[in-house]
């Protein structure tokens, strides 16, 4: 039933993009000992200031018995000083290799905000603020102090401010940092067992699939670029403390680069691992983007 649903979810954004003024169509692959991903992406330009698309994902995780399943409606609108992004998203219900524990599923939104402090298209320079505001409701297994697991639903929220700027047409520089919130309260819980990834709220400079509880994080990433070829090299770093885990350290190094006319690939490392070097994980990401 997934399978159909996100099936046809791709006919439906494919008999749109026959009709678009761009396509493009993209493909991942996320590795780790202890999971694997992929996913499958379609985005349109139907008029010049609105881009959608649709993103499924599949994720084999060492701690669930099935494939999580999930999708992403991404929609952004561009006005000139200002752009508006939204990302609704849905994770299928997956099912419970335990009795004690219920289906885990979850589901919201993503909202940011991009504004441009300056934006020098004769010399390609830009200076831009995200202001960004995130929701999610997850159905799981929250595990407390001295207490039985609870199979309850909880909401979460994030807020997160980042800096994007780049010098001389040869270094892009970002900054962010990100705050979490858990409305339905965080004291005594010492972990949870629900399938959404973390980084559906805020991405945050890794390539893990996070199910950690977060205070905050902060991140950076550097890049130098050639605009004339359409390459990049990248890295980039994360800090982060959590509720339910030891704080972490992130390291990305990455390259992007066009193929041909039409193809471009993203290739990347990710090491993260705890500030006491332990839970040491490697993740390699590789992506390509198809456009027509």
């Amino acid at each position: 039933m997934k399978k159909f649903i996100l099936f046809f979810a791709f006919c439906i954004f494919s008999s749109a993009a026959l009709q678009a003024r761009t396509v493009d169509v993209s493909a991942a692959y996320i590795g780790a000992s202890h999971f694997d991903q992929v996913r499958a992406g379609l985005t349109m330009a139907p008029t010049l200031n609105l881009l959608a698309g649709v993103e499924a994902k599949m994720a084999n995780e060492r701690a669930f018995e099935d494939p999580v399943y999930s999708v992403n409606v991404p929609i952004r609108l561009d006005f000139d000083l200002m752009k508006i992004e939204l990302t609704p998203f849905y994770y299928f219900k997956n099912k419970s290799d335990n009795p004690k524990y219920q289906d885990a599923s979850a589901y919201g939104i993503n909202g940011r905000l991009i504004m441009a402090l300056q934006d020098d298209e004769v010399n390609d320079l830009y200076t831009h603020a995200v202001i960004g505001v995130s929701y999610a409701r997850q159905d799981g297994t929250v595990f407390y102090d001295n207490a039985n697991p609870a199979n309850e639903g909880f909401s979460q929220m994030a807020y997160t401010l980042e800096l994007h700027k780049n010098f001389f047409r040869m270094f892009g520089f970002q900054a962010s940092a990100s705050l979490f919130q858990y409305p339905d309260g965080i004291t005594g819980v010492q972990g949870v067992r629900g399938v959404m990834d973390q980084q559906e709220l805020a991405f945050t400079q890794t390539f893990d699939v996070v199910h950690d509880l977060a205070k905050y994080t902060l991140g950076a990433r550097l890049t130098r670029m050639w605009p004339d070829n359409n390459a990049t090299l990248y890295v980039a770093y994360r800090y982060g403390e959590y509720y339910t885990a030891d704080p972490e350290h992130s390291f990305i190094v990455g390259n992007s680069f066009a193929a041909t006319r039409s193809i471009s690939a993203d290739i990347a490392y990710n090491h993260v691992r705890t500030i006491h070097n332990e839970n040491k994980r490697d993740i390699f990401y590789a992506r390509l983007v198809f456009s027509f």
